[in-house]
């Protein structure tokens, strides 16, 4: 496949002064600059990032009122529920609040949903269940930003809700006791590339102060949340979001958590990753920790990935460990017969191919068709969106290309979707199967509408042409 070269325009001066301030390599400098990080001090601070550098969780919308209600639940030893997510980022949000939460002895527990039979995010018959059991608060971690019928569902059920998300927010927000989101409109907080792990981090640091505030610490040792990065780096990494700014600091200091012989759980994943256990690297924990810790969410048992990050036995996490593995070679297998099938799906369609791809069959698993839908951007260049239909329902997963926006595209075609959430180049969506043919030609219009012919040759951004006697 052909691809575009563009090189990043070379500002000379502002790449002498960083190299000057900085005392760096000019190469170095004009990266930072490609980076939009132009100005010397905040080059500083990328280079040697600190926590002391991060912003007040306080400014994210909805923190205060959000700590209050948990401090009020410890307070009452009222029972709340962690609702999170079954990929990495919402397993270890889940995990990092529920051991906070319980080394400051909050009655607290936790609930994953199962992908196929509950798809992702707040669903009715879950809250119903939470409620039963006598939950007062329910938490989201990575999910609940278009839960607006749960939402009403969970304040009549007598629960306040409170929302922690990261992903685009719609329209209409859900009527919850409280939304963080960095994405929502007023919102203060200067980043707005968290994942939900980062969110639930910054919610402890505020719990944390809120505590101290009231004189809690009194008699109890404060907890050192540097122990919690190790869990925010494996799902800033996993989830994809910029590795700058906050993300940077969060996963540097991760990183070295992860190196360390620390929780049960993550030894017990490096080792059936074989990683090197004293250097963590960025793609260790893509290429061989992540995609573990996601296996069971994507074909079995959800939460064996938050088990196996609460484990505090050696023998148990080990067995844990080698389920995830055993069950990542066998979503490897389906992975590959499934893309086999959707490449022919495509190459049967001639040429040229249309601007988008929509494919849907019945018997594709649900769990791996957002790893297909990016196989298929990989080969064709295209926006892709795999469907698979089982029990009278489509469940889609989509991924984009640089300049097309998945989730502007998805609203525009909105009429189609019984409902769709998700980023600019990642999304989810559930469809009527009767509707799919519809779909797929609206799509295709937005497509057409949305690119033009040389945004189907993938981009390679040029940082800077090497002088090798500089």
């Amino acid at each position: 496949m052909d691809t575009r070269w563009d090189l990043f325009h070379q500002d000379e001066g502002l790449s002498l002064l960083l190299s000057k301030n900085l005392n760096i390599n000019h190469l170095t400098a004009q990266v930072l600059i490609n980076r939009g990080i132009a100005d010397p001090g905040e080059a500083g601070k990328f280079l040697s990032p600190s926590l002391g550098h991060l912003a007040s969780p306080n400014l994210l919308k909805g923190m205060d009122k959000g700590v209050e209600r948990i401090y009020e639940s410890i307070e009452k030893s009222e029972k709340i529920t962690i609702y999170g997510d079954y990929d990495v980022d919402g397993s270890t949000s889940t995990a990092l609040l529920l051991l906070f939460l319980r080394e400051v002895g909050a009655k607290c527990d936790y609930y994953i949903p199962h992908r196929i039979k509950e798809g992702y995010g707040l669903n009715g018959a879950a809250i119903e269940k939470i409620a039963q059991n006598g939950t007062k608060v329910i938490i989201t971690v990575d999910n609940g930003i278009t839960a607006n019928n749960e939402a009403s569902l969970a304040s009549s059920l007598g629960i306040d809700l409170i929302i922690t998300d990261h992903h685009q927010v719609p329209p209409e927000l859900p009527k919850a006791y409280t939304i963080i989101n960095p994405l929502q409109e007023e919102c203060a907080y200067p980043f707005k590339g968290l994942s939900g792990a980062g969110i639930a981090f910054h919610f402890i640091v505020a719990l944390r102060s809120y505590l101290r505030d009231r004189g809690f610490w009194k008699e109890k040792r404060e907890p050192n949340l540097k122990n919690y990065l190790d869990l925010v780096a494996l799902a800033t990494i996993a989830d994809i979001v910029p590795l700058k700014s906050v993300n940077r600091t969060l996963t540097v200091f991760g990183l070295k958590e992860l190196s360390k012989k620390g929780r049960c759980g993550i030894n017990a994943l490096k080792t059936v990753s074989s990683i090197d256990e004293d250097k963590v690297s960025v793609g260790a924990v893509a290429f061989h920790m992540a995609p573990r810790l996601n296996a069971a969410g994507r074909l079995s048992v959800a939460d064996t990935g938050v088990k196996l990050l609460l484990c505090e036995d050696e023998k148990t996490a080990e067995n844990l460990a080698l389920k995830l593995d055993s069950e990542n070679r066998e979503r490897q297998k389906i992975e590959s017969n499934i893309s086999l099938e959707a490449f022919e799906m495509v190459e049967k369609m001639g040429e040229p191919l249309p601007s988008s791809i929509v494919l849907s069959s019945k018997g594709w698993h649900a769990g791996v068709i957002g790893i297909v839908a990016s196989r298929l951007v990989e080969k064709f260049y295209r926006p892709a969106i795999v469907i698979s239909v089982e029990d009278g329902v489509g469940k889609g997963s989509a991924r984009s290309i640089s300049g097309f926006d998945l989730h502007k595209a998805l609203e525009a075609c909105s009429e189609y979707l019984i409902k769709f959430g998700g980023h600019k180049y990642a999304a989810g969506l559930s469809i009527e199967p009767s509707g799919i043919a519809d779909f797929t030609e609206a799509f295709e219009k937005e497509a057409n509408l949305r690119l033009k012919s040389d945004d189907f040759m993938p981009l390679l951004k040029i940082d800077s042409i090497a002088n090798l006697d500089r």
